[in-house]
């Protein structure tokens, strides 16, 4: 029988979307890594659309090695354009948009590779476009949750200082003792 003990002290919970400072340095990462990606999934739905392409077609039609149709190819647009749009805005937004995308990439491979060789692959999947989806979902995931997830943040970090107030506070009393009297 296992036990557990309850914790009297009172803990702050955190949310993924709490405030970061318009100006921290974690907000490049976030703006990078959506820029990154949304480019690049723009540019292969542009060049996908360019060679008219069925938009249900799943005759083998490639772009970049990738197989790829109409649908593909303007859920790529979409998908890059929303990407982009996380660039412009930046901040928790874009962080919290490419960690909910990765999670969704991640899926959509999982999903597509089901539905290999059935009636039901109507996005045209092949195992390359399968294996894309992950690494960029992955990718997402990365640039989402750099800097606000991690069990070695820095205490200046606005993630570690939510989750754990009192540190926080202690920290910068230290700090202060040791502006005030240094050694």
């Amino acid at each position: 029988m296992a036990t557990h003990t309850v914790r009297s002290e009172h803990r702050r919970r955190i949310r993924l979307d709490d405030h970061l400072p318009v100006d921290h340095r974690l907000n490049k990462v976030y703006r990078v890594g959506a820029g990154l990606m949304g480019a690049g999934l723009l540019t292969f739905g542009i060049f996908g659309i360019l060679h008219r392409i069925g938009f249900f077609d799943t005759g083998g039609d490639t772009v970049w090695s990738l197989n790829t149709n109409g649908a593909l190819s303007w859920l790529s647009v979409a998908v890059g354009l929303l990407l982009m749009v996380g660039m412009v805005i930046g901040g928790n937004f874009a962080s919290t948009l490419n960690m909910t995308l990765g999670v969704l990439f991640v899926l959509s491979g999982f999903l597509n590779m089901g539905l290999l060789e059935t009636d039901y692959n109507f996005l045209a999947f092949q195992i390359q476009n399968c294996l894309l989806s992950f690494v960029i979902g992955i990718l997402l995931l990365v640039f989402g949750m750099y800097g606000r997830v991690g069990s070695a943040l820095p205490h200046d970090n606005p993630y570690y200082r939510a989750r754990h107030p009192d540190l926080a506070e202690e920290r910068d009393r230290d700090r202060e003792r040791r502006e005030e009297f240094p050694a």
